[in-house]
């Protein structure tokens, strides 16, 4: 098992979390980045390793897209 350090350094990690912090920014408001968490947290629900990540980037940009289509 992996220690955190060597987690937190991961480049899927790095994407998941630059997707979390600029998919609401990009799209500029409350509605995106409370969609951003959503999306996050239920893409989270899904896959292991890799697959996990790449499903909570996906829920992270497709939470803050449909927030963004709520606030519209």
């Amino acid at each position: 098992m992996r220690d955190f350090e060597s987690r937190a350094t991961c480049p899927l990690r790095k994407l998941a979390i630059a997707a979390l912090i600029l998919a609401p920014l990009a799209l500029g408001g409350c509605a995106e980045t409370v969609g951003a968490g959503a999306g996050a947290y239920a893409g989270n629900q899904f896959g292991h390793g890799s697959g996990k990540t790449a499903a909570t980037v996906g829920g992270a940009v497709g939470g803050a897209l449909i927030g963004h289509a709520i606030a519209n």
